[in-house]
């Protein structure tokens, strides 16, 4: 007969207190032994949140500096390496596209042709109009910058830079620059302004008007921010829930079933880094469209 069987014979107050210095016993003993429960919630921000160490293979957790620039304190995290890991391959992607062209078109230049013209004939002309090949070089730049982001996330010791809130308001950010700009450049500063109010409107509905449109104005550029960081962000979410599940339930009946769906879920990850990359340059392109053509 066990001790706890004691316990409780003797009286329910007494098995309490046992029962208590007993989880007590088995905590200090764990924690003596190093064991840590696993925590689920901390293993999937770890993973998704933004730091300023970065993990390289056969090293382990690098710490990153901080720049001190005019004063400013500039950390250097990991999605900013991401992003200048995405920056310097499409450049000499585009340099090297340029090189190979000049000399015979090869699969290279071939691929970036095609992208170019999925963009200008696709995206930019359909959305914008007669002028819209001017706007191919920016939106071909946004659209190659976010897939690559998407895609490096899917790379084991990669992160998800546009799963970075900050990252995807910069991005809409530009994208508001070059809607505005667009309009500014079509008719003027004064009449893309008048705009805003559409023509025939009674002249007590003016004021709510010009307010309600400028909130459709930052809308736009907020709808972009918010959908391209939820939908990076959900997959990854779901893909280390899957397999924290292994760990939390500890039966290897649940290993199998959890990495096939975490499997499925990071293939259809390819599939939403092509898509949302789309998406946000396709919306871009049409908000500019909409700019460049009020009526």
């Amino acid at each position: 007969m066990t001790l706890f069987t004691l316990l409780l014979q003797e009286s329910p107050e007494a098995a309490r207190k046992g029962a208590a210095a007993a989880a007590e016993h088995t905590a200090a003993a764990g924690h003596a032994a190093g064991a840590e429960p696993f925590n689920a919630g901390d293993m999937i921000l770890e993973h998704v949140l933004n730091s300023q160490s970065l993990e390289v293979p056969f090293v382990g957790h690098v710490q990153l500096p901080t720049l001190h620039l005019f004063g400013w304190d500039l950390p250097v995290t990991k999605h900013v390496v991401m992003m200048w890991i995405v920056a310097l391959f499409l450049l000499a992607v585009g340099v090297l596209a340029a090189r190979v062209h000049r000399q015979s078109p090869g699969r290279l230049g071939h691929l970036i042709e095609m992208a170019i013209l999925f963009i200008r004939d696709e995206i930019a002309l359909p959305n914008i109009g007669e002028h819209g090949a001017r706007f191919v070089p920016y939106l071909l730049t946004t659209f190659l910058f976010i897939l690559f982001c998407n895609l490096l996330g899917l790379v084991p010791y990669g992160s998800t830079a546009t799963g970075n809130i900050s990252v995807t308001a910069g991005l809409a950010l530009m994208a508001f620059v070059m809607i505005q700009t667009a309009g500014v450049r079509e008719y003027g500063l004064v009449k893309h302004l008048k705009h805003l109010v559409p023509g025939g409107v009674p002249l007590w509905l003016v004021p709510i008007m010009i307010v309600v449109e400028i909130f459709g104005m930052l809308a736009k550029p907020f709808a972009l921010c918010i959908r391209l960081f939820a939908n990076m962000t959900g997959g990854h979410v779901v893909i280390l829930s899957l397999i924290g599940l292994i760990f939390i339930m500890k039966s290897l009946f649940v290993a199998p079933v959890s990495v096939g769906f975490a499997l499925f879920i990071n293939v259809l990850e390819l599939l939403v880094a092509f898509i949302q990359a789309y998406i946000f340059t396709m919306l871009t392109s049409l908000f500019i469209g909409m700019s460049v053509h009020p009526h």
